[in-house]
Parts: C-alpha cells; sequence; structure tokens
C-alpha cells in the first residue's frame, strides 16, 4: 500500500492539521510517512498545503508531481492541483467558495460539504475533521483509531476537551460524501 495525497485549502482551515493527524496515524500503524506542508508567509488566510505519503514500503522521497488523492478547500488549489490527481485517482472537495467545479472525468471526484455542516454545528473548527471523515470513509487508509490517536497526538493537552467533538466530526464526515462520478 502507498498513498500520496495533497491537501490544499486556506491557512486557518486545518489543511497542516488534517495532514500532521494523517501522519501520526501512519506511525501509530507502523508505516512509513513523510509530512512536507508548504505555506505563505500569511499562514491563516493565505493557501496552504500538505503532502502526505502513507507507506508500507520505503518512501524514496517526500516530493511528489503527481497525487492519488487531492484533498481541495478553496478555488485556488482546485486550479492548481486537480490536473495533478493521476488517473484513476481520488479528488474531494468543499464546495464553498469553489466557483469552477472539476472538470476531469478520469479520477473519482466527490464532494462534501463540510463547511454547510461545521456552521450548522456552530463549530468551525470541526471544518476539518469533517473532511478528513470523508475522505477515510472512500478510502479507509487507516483506521479511525489511529486517527484518534493521531489527533491527541498533535492536538496540545489542553485542548484534549475537544476530543469528543472531533471524533464525532470524523464519524459526521462520513456521512457527507457526495459522489460526483465515480
Amino acid at each position: 500500500m502507498k498513498e500520496e495525497i495533497i491537501i490544499a485549502g486556506f491557512g486557518g482551515q486545518g489543511v497542516l492539521s488534517m495532514g500532521k493527524i494523517l501522519a501520526y496515524a501512519g506511525l501509530i500503524r507502523e508505516k512509513e510517512v513523510t509530512w512536507m506542508p508548504a505555506y505563505g508567509p500569511e499562514q491563516r488566510g493565505g493557501t496552504a498545503n500538505v503532502t502526505v505519503i502513507l507507506s508500507d514500503q520505503r518512501i524514496s522521497s517526500p516530493v511528489l508531481n503527481t497525487y492519488d488523492t487531492a484533498i481541495i478547500l478553496n478555488q485556488q488549489s482546485l486550479d492548481k492541483f486537480e490536473p495533478k490527481v493521476k488517473p484513476g485517482g481520488l479528488l474531494i472537495y468543499d464546495p464553498h467558495g469553489i466557483t469552477r467545479i472539476p472538470e476531469r472525468t478520469d479520477v473519482r471526484i466527490c464532494t462534501v460539504n463540510a463547511m454547510d455542516v461545521a456552521s450548522e454545528m456552530d463549530n468551525a473548527k470541526a471544518f476539518n475533521m469533517l473532511v478528513l471523515g470523508a475522505y477515510l470513509k472512500i478510502n479507509p487508509i487507516i483506521d479511525l483509531d489511529a486517527i484518534i490517536a493521531g489527533l491527541k497526538k498533535s492536538l496540545p493537552e489542553r485542548h484534549h476537551n475537544m476530543l469528543p467533538m472531533n471524533e464525532a466530526a470524523l464519524i459526521k464526515g462520513g456521512e457527507l460524501i457526495k459522489k460526483v462520478n465515480f
């Protein structure tokens, strides 16, 4: 198993956190892992992305030009990374703020209305866990127990009271997937 993932959006959407949680979960399950963040100097509000590779074999390089999965959270990221999803790969996006929907016909495309649900929950901080839960429902590369352990590892201890809310958001995210083409 080898999964090459790009998660991209605006700073403050939890992009880097999603990647870090996946990476920790991979380490917990004794996978080979890379986590490579990229963000502008503005971080919050600027563009941010993270590349995560999870594999059963050694990873030769963390630098990728194409991806098995792209998780897209804004239009700029869709424009940049849609062409870089491998044929047969997976593109997941939240339609909030997307003005041009993905056009590829050689990849699986799914939407997850995480922003709307996070607003309904009155908890913007649940957004990234909703998206991550949706991804894991489609592609269960890591089990929920490892993700929760990764979340616990990545959250500062003072925020561990948020673990139950995050776990609920991960589960709810799996219910939000809408397949556009499969």
